[in-house]
């Protein structure tokens, strides 16, 4: 690999959790105006709460110091012991935080098979929940996701969803870690996609590049129980205004730009198409998925990639995301050293 690769910035393309707040948001977080949050006495948490709330078109918000709490609390505060969810088998809130529900509220995950566009079969959904016996775990609570894996829900799918769970007295639960994205999109406001639930997660520290937070909103009395449940699992936090500035910041000057990572994506899902031995599996919003033949040679890939500063995913399958501090010329560059990398590699 030739000397001026080793010169440029590191390159990371694992996740959009890696974002650094830039500096004009680290000027807001230093600014901001705090208090005591577990007292409602913060002036910047109220504030961002109410804002968020009303941009989601909910009663009322909650910032939480993660989505995986943000997730769990949502859960405990709709389901009892002994009461169960229904969730796509690969949604983070079953497969990717820890088995929090099951362990620490005792509430039983019902995992279904995830669709190839990222939804749910809704047959599927209303079969699989229990009759009102003794015999069974009550089925209280459905829980889904958007952006899947990158891929945005179809409104038609949020629209049978929320009738069938009206229809069998089922509350609606979003994972929206990555919502703006799907809003963005779809060129609609939040509020378009956040009506079809009783409760929605939203993460800041993904491609709206907090360094922290979620914000958790629905009806009044849901996140009165919420904030009960956040401070029994620790996540009271005290002059959180600092995570309060930074996502206001990221709502004025992070959300459209958005657009920018879609794009990055696209360009490089079609430089990585040109690349011997690269199968483009998907692009959608930020993520691109990849096949490099066998986890063997996207391990090695991965190696001579960090010895120039770029950062992916190992294995076979590698998922690429883009976000705040990927560039064009990033882009540019990933593609290139995909191309000499895998030509050292063979195909």
């Amino acid at each position: 690999m030739s000397g001026d690769f080793k010169q440029r910035k590191s390159i990371d393309l694992r996740s959009d959790t890696v974002t650094r707040p830039t500096v004009a948001m680290r000027e807001a977080m230093m600014a901001a105006e705090v208090g005591d949050d577990v007292f409602a006495d913060d002036p910047t948490v109220n504030a961002m709460e109410a804002r968020v709330a009303a941009l989601a078109g909910k009663e009322a918000a909650l910032l939480l110091p993660t989505g995986t709490q943000s997730n769990l609390v949502a859960l405990l505060a709709h389901c009892q012991r002994g009461d169960e969810y229904l969730v796509g088998q690969h949604y983070h809130t079953y497969f990717y935080e820890a088995g929090g529900a099951a362990v620490l509220g005792s509430i039983q995950p019902q995992p279904l098979p995830v669709q190839s566009d990222g939804t749910l079969d809704l047959d599927i959904v209303a079969s699989a929940i229990k009759a009102d016996d003794f015999h069974f775990a009550r089925t209280r609570l459905l829980s889904l996701e958007n952006t899947q894996a990158g891929r945005v829900m179809p409104e038609s799918f949020l629209q049978g969803a929320r009738k069938l769970c009206d229809d069998r007295g089922l509350a609606l639960h979003l994972d929206g870690a990555r919502l703006f994205n799907a809003a963005v999109a779809m060129g609609k406001p939040l509020d378009a996609l956040t009506q079809y639930f009783d409760s929605v997660s939203l993460c800041f520290s993904k491609g709206l590049g907090t360094p922290m937070g979620s914000v958790l909103t629905g009806p009044e009395a849901f996140i009165k129980s919420a904030r009960r449940w956040r401070k029994m699992v620790g996540g009271g936090m005290r002059q959180s205004g600092i995570i309060a500035a930074a996502i206001l910041h990221a709502l004025d000057h992070h959300v459209e730009r958005l657009a920018d990572d879609h794009r990055r994506a696209q360009q490089l899902a079609e430089g990585l198409a040109t690349v011997d031995g690269i199968s483009v599996q998907r692009c959608d919003t930020n993520m691109v998925y990849i096949d490099v033949g066998s986890a063997e040679r996207g391990n090695a890939l991965k190696a001579a990639l960090a010895g120039v500063g770029i950062r992916i995913a190992g294995g076979q399958q590698i998922r690429l995301v883009t976000h705040l501090d990927i560039d064009d010329a990033a882009i540019d560059t990933v593609v290139q050293c995909f191309k000499v990398e895998s030509v050292s590699l063979g195909r």
